[in-house]
């Protein structure tokens, strides 16, 4: 299992000027996506027959038309209207609700992704949970909720953590269902408290293990600066970098190994 740090050196100036941009993008989002909430509003299904509304629509189209003024040469990827400018260096990248089944259901428990990835590497990470106000960034060495520093919480054991998870079922369909199901009855505890909530629980101190068994990249980007910001550590689900690999396991740190060993016992057999 290889350890790795992801953050890619980048100017000062530069970083104070995009934290403070992604600020912008967030309040955006939240003042189109905040009317929609707990409203009668129409839900279509995409393809892949996961949800979408008036809302996920106009809070990504709000964020791309203030990046393409503001930074006419990056480029931007979103879940609802995909590439623009794919070849540039720098490369926002946006999920406007991930959670879109819990904003449906009047669950408060999803929020806007935003993440500013440099070269292929992601160096800036938002999520914001827009219903409770609670803004959370990372840019790979300091992640901060509400501008107060947030770290994760010393966990050593499987036993005494607290493990996270968007879909039980999924992980059957993605990988090794037996061995998660084996591990949820190992921890001292087990919800389904998923999407960026369950990755905002981890880095804030809440939450020990979150795992998801496949993520889009704009599920994923902005997760990374976030985890690694709140000294934890995040991998694919066998342990490899999570930009290229399968899935992603977020964790409080000292714990990793183990969870990745419990998911893969055919990857990392028993010594």
């Amino acid at each position: 299992m290889s350890d790795q740090s992801h953050a890619l050196a980048t100017d000062p100036a530069e970083m104070v000027e995009w934290l403070a941009f992604a600020r912008h993008l967030a309040d955006l989002s939240a003042s189109v996506i905040k009317p929609y909430f707990r409203s009668d509003l129409q839900v279509n299904l995409k393809a892949d027959l996961s949800p979408v509304t008036i809302a996920d629509m106009k809070a990504e189209e709000v964020m791309r038309e203030a990046i393409m003024a503001a930074f006419p040469d990056h480029g931007i990827l979103g879940e609802e209207f995909g590439n623009h400018q794919p070849d540039a260096a720098y490369q926002w990248v946006l999920d406007p609700i991930d959670g879109t089944k819990s904003f449906i259901t009047h669950s408060y428990l999803f929020g806007t992704l935003i993440a500013l990835v440099k070269e292929g590497k992601p160096i800036l990470g938002v999520i914001n949970h827009p219903i409770f106000d609670d803004y959370l960034v990372g840019d790979g060495q300091q992640t901060r909720l509400n501008d107060h520093p947030v770290h994760v919480r010393p966990c050593q054991r499987i036993e005494d953590a607290v493990l996270l998870n968007t879909s039980h079922w999924s992980v059957y369909k993605y990988q090794d269902g037996e061995a998660f199901s084996a591990l949820t009855q190992r921890v001292q505890r087990y919800n389904n408290w998923g999407d960026c909530h369950g990755y905002y629980l981890v880095a804030c101190g809440g939450a020990d293990i979150m795992l998801d068994p496949i993520l889009n990249p704009w599920d994923l980007m902005a997760l990374i600066p976030i985890i690694e910001g709140a000294g934890g550590r995040i991998t694919d689900w066998q342990g490899r970098h999570p930009i290229t690999g399968s899935g992603a396991v977020a964790t409080s740190g000292d714990i990793h190994d183990q969870i990745i060993r419990a998911l893969n016992p055919n990857l990392y057999p028993a010594e």
